[in-house]
């Protein structure tokens, strides 16, 4: 899909220059992905103490061998 966006030049060349890439789409689309992972992370993070576990779990009998 063919998208037109007014991007600051100074900052596309900087982002191509330093993350090694060979052209503005490879860096734009590599910032995306990693904007995206950070919204993932951020959902994740969001679950810590969310979760209830049950106390009596034993998780080191588990590890035992028979």
């Amino acid at each position: 899909m063919a998208t037109n966006l007014q991007i600051d030049d100074n900052l596309i060349l900087k982002a191509v220059k330093l993350g090694g890439h060979r052209t503005k789409k490879a860096a734009v689309s590599k910032a995306l992905i990693e904007y995206i992972h950070q919204l993932e992370q951020e959902k994740i993070l969001s679950l810590f103490g969310a979760v209830e576990y049950d106390p009596e779990y034993d998780y080191k009998k588990q590890r035992r061998r028979p």
